[in-house]
């Protein structure tokens, strides 16, 4: 995906620092981090950057809250910031790691620093990255996807990072997450996230099918495919395409496949009734469903397993992914 790049600047005295001034004072953060804190320091390590929206969504009563609260760890050393520059308007604050906040997740988790294959400058670049802004949206999707009011739960948010070292030599999801149901009637569902910013090709989209049958014939377990499209056109031509490339597969029926598009019901969300089955027969669809009720398209689904992973013992990935991935949500007594 190859979105159009940001120009972005970070300041000097972010990219000016250094471990270890910092790593000194690692005792002194013992008796200033909440437990909403450290939750955050383990969000920026596993998905990179997020803004100040998305962490006031997920962790925080009011924007004004997380505002100070963000300033207060940004003083302190434990996270950096950039803001991208935009023709129009002001972005708001990117958040990324910075090296205290590095030193005291390694320790939480009994690593050395550099266990966590994690580099300040690398943190630093994403703000000139041609893919912040695909990043980004990523993010806002799991974001208002784990804050929505609609049935079910979202309790899972693995990264792309995470999904690129567990399975990239078969296929590199954006996202992977997994839902499951608080109300009766609504299923669980645990789903692999495409999403398009409209820059490729239909075809290099519809071609992504092949490593992700390749998966599931690897794991034996069948994971839903949800493709969101930045337009209703997009989406329409993109189901053609999608359509002709799953009968090319060995077992379609091993990559189910739903779309989705913001265009449909703006204020619904992807929680909403937006989805879409894609089927192999050129039936007329039927009416757009929720994504807790999603699972209910395809009956031969089963979600009482682990969440899928390769043949590849314990040991190996763990060495592959490190630490495991944060829930989407703070713990209840870190968000006051």
């Amino acid at each position: 995906m190859t979105p159009t790049p940001p120009p972005a600047h970070a300041s000097a005295r972010e990219g000016a620092r250094s471990a270890g001034p910092v790593l000194a004072g690692r005792a002194r953060l013992a008796g200033i981090l909440t437990a909403r804190d450290r939750w955050l320091l383990w969000m920026l390590w596993e998905h990179r950057v997020l803004t100040t929206t998305q962490i006031s969504g997920l962790a925080f009563p009011a924007t004004r809250r997380a505002t100070r609260r963000l300033l207060t760890l940004y003083q302190a050393g434990v996270i950096d910031r950039f803001r991208p520059r935009r023709p129009v308007g002001t972005a708001p604050w990117h958040w990324i790691l910075a090296p205290a906040g590095a030193a005291v997740l390694a320790a939480e988790h009994g690593l050395d620093l550099r266990e966590l294959r994690w580099r300040h400058d690398r943190a630093l670049a994403l703000a000139h990255s041609l893919h912040l802004e695909h990043d980004i949206g990523v993010g806002d999707w799991f974001t208002t996807l784990a804050t929505s009011p609609e049935p079910g739960a979202l309790n899972l948010w693995w990264s792309q990072t995470r999904c690129a070292r567990l399975w990239g030599d078969l296929a590199r999801p954006d996202g992977y997450g997994r839902l499951d149901p608080t109300t009766p009637g609504a299923g669980g569902l645990e789903f692999f996230l495409e999403y398009d910013c409209g820059t490729e090709s239909l075809t290099q989209l519809a071609g992504k099918l092949h490593g992700y049958g390749n998966l599931a014939a690897a794991t034996g377990i069948t994971t839903p495919l949800l493709f969101w499209l930045p337009t209703a056109h997009r989406e329409a031509t993109a189901r053609t395409a999608l359509a002709s490339a799953a009968t090319g597969l060995d077992q379609p029926a091993t990559v189910p496949i739903a779309t989705a598009n913001p265009e449909h019901t703006p204020e619904a969300g992807p929680a909403g009734a937006v989805w879409l089955p894609l089927h192999p027969a050129p039936a007329r669809p039927g009416p757009r469903i929720s994504l807790a009720r999603l699972a209910g398209a395809w009956p031969h689904l089963h979600l009482d397993h682990a969440p899928v992973s390769t043949s590849e013992d314990s040991a190996a990935l763990d060495q592959r992914v490190v630490i495991p991935p944060p829930p989407p949500r703070p713990p209840r007594h870190g968000r006051l």
